[in-house]
């Protein structure tokens, strides 16, 4: 049976376990960049063409698709604390391994289970963080927790933008390395959840067939609408970390600006994300919903209408990141409340599995259309449909307070 951990209501707890899912959400972000920022030593080093390039990208995805569902059903069953270290330490170990791949093939095998290890964890970590945090301020707390992933992957650009490209391994050397010092900070410092008791409706919603957990109790047109909006953004969000760089050196830019920019769309998107978290526990709530869907496909059109200004592709860049990453963190934020504690994981797992599925279309769509001889504006461009489409089950699913 399925059951719910409800963590101690002490604040120093509440606040002890937002900072490690923080650490632990900075070390999956870490991995997702690893492998747009490892893009150019991979392409000095083994010549793969678009459609293998594509694969790598998107290999980790498929990993990550599998195990956000294992893990967020299994931490539901046996507790978020041991499923959490667990795919930390199989995360890094892989990631380890992926340095002593030889070619194309190995490459995208050690990325898939990578991300099936890397997978069990972004659920849990938001999971947790709306378990503990208190009602007045849990969207600013899964804000913070999120907020982990953009700044991991704004440290994996930084890295990337020291080293030679020829030596991409140390990429995923420190990424491997990082995970598994955090799994035994998470193992001794975060508090052994205590297991309450589930009220009635509850214990008898967790007996029923997970597509119930999903769809029952009038849930099902929000669930389709979490599933869709997870869909796209994240489709957009992983099409854009892992092509950004090369996009944006084909409009003009070179290596090194390209990686300020890819720090750039990180850190706006950290910023504004936290900031979208707070209003959404407060009256700006539809003001900040309504500014993040309105602006994203704004600032597409100017990047691809932009060519060869560093400045401002780097700004807008920063304001592409924001307008993104506060997307998920509403996603994630009503996607929290919207399920009890029984099934939270559960249902946050399948919700991240849906998005995992965009996470591997995105980069093939863009090694699609460039294979095709698109542009990197047509590229960009071509994104318009379905940031508009997620933008409108956004504001659908965000516009009534939960």
């Amino acid at each position: 049976m399925s059951i719910s951990d409800v963590a101690p209501s002490s604040i120093r707890h509440a606040r002890i376990t937002v900072s490690l899912c923080f650490l632990a959400a900075m070390c999956e972000g870490f991995d997702v960049q690893a492998a747009g920022v490892a893009a150019a030593g991979l392409r000095a080093e083994f010549g793969p063409s678009p459609f293998w390039l594509g694969i790598f990208f998107a290999a980790s995805g498929a990993g990550l698709l599998f195990g956000a569902v294992t893990g967020g059903r299994l931490a539901d069953r046996i507790g978020r604390k041991p499923v959490l270290v667990g795919s930390l330490a199989a995360f890094g170990l892989f990631s380890l391994l992926t340095t002593l791949a030889p070619h194309m093939p190995s490459l995208a095998v050690m990325r898939f289970v990578t991300g099936f290890g890397l997978g069990g964890a972004m659920p849990n970590l938001i999971a947790l963080t709306a378990d503990v945090a208190a009602s007045r301020s849990r969207n600013a707390s899964i804000a913070t927790t999120y907020i982990g992933m953009p700044l991991g992957a704004v440290v994996a650009g930084l890295i990337a933008s020291v080293i030679a490209p020829e030596a991409w391994r140390v990429i995923f050397l420190l990424g491997g390395i990082a995970p598994l010092v955090v799994a035994p900070l998470l193992a001794a410092f975060l508090a052994p959840m205590q297991r309450l008791p589930l009220n009635p409706g509850e214990q008898s919603q967790t007996r029923r067939h997970l597509l119930h957990a999903m769809f029952g109790n009038g849930r099902t047109p929000t669930t389709l609408l979490i599933w869709l909006g997870f869909l796209l953004i994240v489709l957009t969000l992983h099409l854009l970390l892992n092509w950004l760089p090369l996009l944006l050196i084909g409009k003009g830019l070179t290596k090194g600006f390209a990686g300020l920019a890819q720090a750039a769309f990180n850190m706006g998107g950290s910023i504004v994300a936290l900031f979208v978290g707070a209003l959404l526990d407060s009256r700006g709530r539809r003001a900040a919903i309504a500014v993040s869907v309105a602006v994203l496909p704004a600032v597409l059109v100017g990047m691809a209408y932009v060519n060869a200004l560093p400045p401002a592709l780097v700004a807008m860049t920063a304001v592409l990141g924001g307008t993104v990453l506060a997307q998920q963190v509403i996603l994630f934020s009503v996607a929290s409340a919207v399920y009890p504690s029984s099934m939270r994981g559960t249902a946050l797992g399948a919700a991240i599995a849906i998005g995992r599925v965009g996470s591997l279309i995105g980069p093939l769509f863009a090694a699609w259309l460039i294979t095709g001889g698109r542009s990197s504006s047509q590229v960009l461009t071509g994104l318009l449909p379905i940031v508009l489409i997620g933008g409108v089950s956004v504001v659908l699913l965000g516009w009534k307070k939960r």
